[in-house]
């Protein structure tokens, strides 16, 4: 009888329920070949993510058909004119550079007041970006449309090269209230497709991380779309309300009771940190 040189690890088992490489079993002193080949595989598939474009003239044309926007969204692009300088500079992702930033300040011209601008953003996984965007969008624009109050939304953006805090001056200079960008986080070894969101109240140059709220791994492997709308939705009503947004606005969608026992006539606020 051959024998079999893969000796298996006893917690495979739970490799059903994580995308954690755990449980791989050996080949002698080594990683049998399959575990490592996908391990090679889902490193390469990382690189990719990071370094491949954002195909914005086939997002832009979904979106708009996706959405039924009267108008394309408007295309931006951050101080880093190429990947190389925005992995090396950060900061430069940050800030729009001068020809888009005049292109925007036309745009607003009207100085027109928005209740939400919605900035797309390649950031480190422009996979990320192509394949959840649109998913994403469409159901929130479907929850916002239905909501019994009034929801004014800025011209959609999308930016090559940028970072999150680049929607700070997106949204301030689009008179918006809040602003959400959506950016492809930095893929790790088994999700180079995770979409991240942040929120922002009274956005405005040079804000901190602590101003922000973030709804991260958003994908199919990961939070479904309707649900990261949900949350997500949740937040922007309550940020509306309360007029802020970060550590001081707490994500309590999980929470069975989202309002104050109405049968008492409380009205404690379960997404607002005491």
């Amino acid at each position: 009888m051959a024998h079999d040189p893969v000796v298996e690890n006893p917690w495979e088992w739970l490799n059903a329920f994580t995308d954690a490489r755990i449980g791989l079993g050996r080949a002698g002193v080594s990683l049998p070949t399959s575990k490592l080949l996908a391990f090679q595989l889902a490193h390469a598939q990382a690189q990719d993510a990071v370094h491949c474009p954002l195909d914005v003239e086939a997002l832009s044309s979904e979106l708009t058909q996706a959405l039924d926007l009267s108008e394309a969204p408007l295309r931006l692009h951050s101080h880093a004119q190429d990947r190389a300088t925005y992995l090396q500079r950060p900061d430069y992702g940050r800030r729009l550079n001068d020809e888009t930033r005049e292109h925007l300040q036309k745009a607003a011209a009207s100085q027109q007041r928005y209740d939400l601008a919605i900035v797309v953003v390649d950031g480190l996984s422009a996979l990320a970006v192509q394949q959840n965007s649109a998913p994403f969008l469409g159901t929130l624009y479907q929850m916002l449309s239905s909501d019994a109050a009034d929801w004014q939304l800025a011209p959609l953006t999308l930016v090559e090269q940028g970072r999150v805090a680049i929607g700070d001056e997106i949204g301030a200079l689009l008179n918006a209230d809040a602003v959400l960008v959506m950016i492809g986080e930095r893929p790790g070894l088994s999700s180079p497709d995770s979409l991240g969101l942040y929120m922002t109240w009274a956005p405005e140059p040079g804000l901190k991380d602590d101003r922000r709220n973030c709804i991260s791994n958003v994908r199919p492997a990961g939070l479904q779309v309707e649900e990261a709308a949900r949350r997500f939705f949740l937040l922007l009503k309550e940020a509306r309300q309360l007029k802020l947004s970060g550590v001081k606005l707490k994500d309590r969608s999980e929470d069975d009771v989202l309002e104050g026992d109405s049968a008492s006539g409380s009205t404690r606020n379960f997404l607002v940190a005491d």
